[in-house]
């Protein structure tokens, strides 16, 4: 596992390299094109400048910006403790030096994904509707596979890579809408430098636009493929039971439907795409490999759950093709697969406070699931529930803005802090 670690540093520095010379290369066409000769150092300077204020602006709160940006919430042990408790389990299990901290997004679309440029930093969130959907052993399954990541340092790579990404469309982007709308080089640029070699290289520049961010995207999604399948194979060796994780993908990959509307730029850091769920071909564009693909690798295997075991798995299933270094698996310790835990009891919503004792009708346990990652929901929202003595619970949500809330069925006033918070 370390040789796979670092060779993936290798490779992210690598990758992070041809495309921060991406970058370089389209400052310096944009800047000539505009300024002639002595622009296009300019220009590189220009890209250089914005991609390091953006990295510094990713290392210093990355985390936070991704997580923002995929709509989650920070949720505490109280609130879900038998989420947590798979969550620390599956941090033993992989090694990990810190606890993730833990969100959850509201979407019925189950998904996760995982960010964190270091360990002690990293968070894993997931759906409402992945909380709502997946047994015990699948939802352990979809996390080991984030903590996965983490472990072998992807959500750093994917940070940075996305970062670069990202400065190399917005350059482009500046450059094709001030052509659009202003022209791309001065009157007095056009004096100096004579005006056929100023068109010559405002092609350039144009093609540059258009071709670099292309790129940068095919760069980006190609080592994104690779990495699902050692996470994958993660996954299988920290759980001991990859038939949980086969599982999960099964629903995840079909429940999606565009639910769950995520930025082109965080869409590969999910479990499953979920701008491209439905999707089971590959291609160059594929930020994952095809579902169906990492599903039948993962069910053939059987007894050993290693990374050997995952690497002979994927040769059976790809006439011969690996996907691991070789010389990672010398060595390699056999990890008995185990058997299915048992049907946990789905846990309802706690009993609050004042609550009138009385039998409540039995729900099925889908819908059970189901009330239960809602009640997350509006727990990580900050939503104030309320029992009122009729067995009516009142959801409240913060800044409600009135000093008291009236119960639908019993006409009950309750009255309610000034700021609508905790009564």
């Amino acid at each position: 596992m370390w040789e796979l670690i670092q060779s993936n540093r290798r490779k992210s520095a690598l990758l992070i390299v041809i495309m921060a010379l991406v970058l370089a290369g389209l400052g310096l066409s944009i800047g000539w094109s505009i300024a002639g000769e002595g622009g296009g150092f300019f220009g590189v300077a220009v890209a250089m400048i914005i991609w390091i204020v953006m990295l510094l602006v990713n290392l210093a709160a990355g985390e936070n910006i991704l997580l923002a940006a995929a709509g989650g919430r920070e949720i505490a042990h109280a609130d879900a403790p038998q989420l947590f408790n798979v969550v620390e389990e599956m941090k033993i299990a992989a090694g990990l030096t810190a606890m993730p901290k833990v969100y959850i997004i509201d979407s019925p679309a189950p998904n996760a994904f995982a960010v964190g440029l270091k360990a002690d930093r990293a968070a894993v969130a997931v759906t409402s509707g992945l909380l709502a959907r997946l047994t015990r052993d699948e939802l352990q399954g979809v996390v080991a596979h984030e903590l996965g990541h983490i472990k072998n340092r992807d959500t750093m790579f994917m940070t940075l890579a996305g970062v670069t990404m990202g400065a190399v469309i917005l350059i482009a982007d500046l450059y094709v809408n001030g052509l659009r709308f202003g022209g791309g080089r001065s009157r007095d640029s056009n004096e100096r430098g004579g005006g056929q070699g100023a068109a010559i290289m405002m092609v350039i520049a144009l093609v540059l636009a258009i071709l670099a961010p292309i790129l940068a995207q095919l760069l980006y999604f190609a080592c994104s493929r690779r990495r699902e399948y050692l996470a994958d194979a993660s996954s299988a060796q920290f759980t001991r039971y990859p038939a949980g994780l086969a599982s999960a993908l099964v629903k995840i990959s079909g429940a999606q439907a565009g639910k769950l509307e995520v930025s082109r730029a965080l869409a590969p850091m999910f479990i499953v795409n979920p701008l491209a769920a439905a999707s089971e071909s590959s291609s160059i564009f594929s930020t994952h490999p095809p579902t169906t693909d990492r599903i039948r690798v993962l069910r053939a295997l059987t007894g050993d759950v290693s990374l050997a075991a995952y690497e002979a798995a994927f040769q059976q299933t790809h006439n011969g093709a690996g996907v691991l270094r070789a010389a990672s698996m010398q060595g390699v310790t056999p990890i008995e697969a185990r058997a299915a835990a048992p049907s946990a009891a789905v846990p309802e919503p706690p009993v609050l406070p004042g609550a009138p004792a009385m039998a409540a009708p039995a729900l099925p346990a889908a819908a059970q699931q189901w009330r239960a990652a809602q009640h997350l929901v509006q727990l990580s929202a900050g939503y104030t529930t309320i029992a009122c003595a009729c067995g009516v619970n009142l959801k409240v949500p913060q800044h409600y803005g009135l000093p008291f809330v009236e119960c639908p069925k019993c006409h009950q006033q309750h009255p309610l802090p000034p700021d609508g918070g905790q009564p």
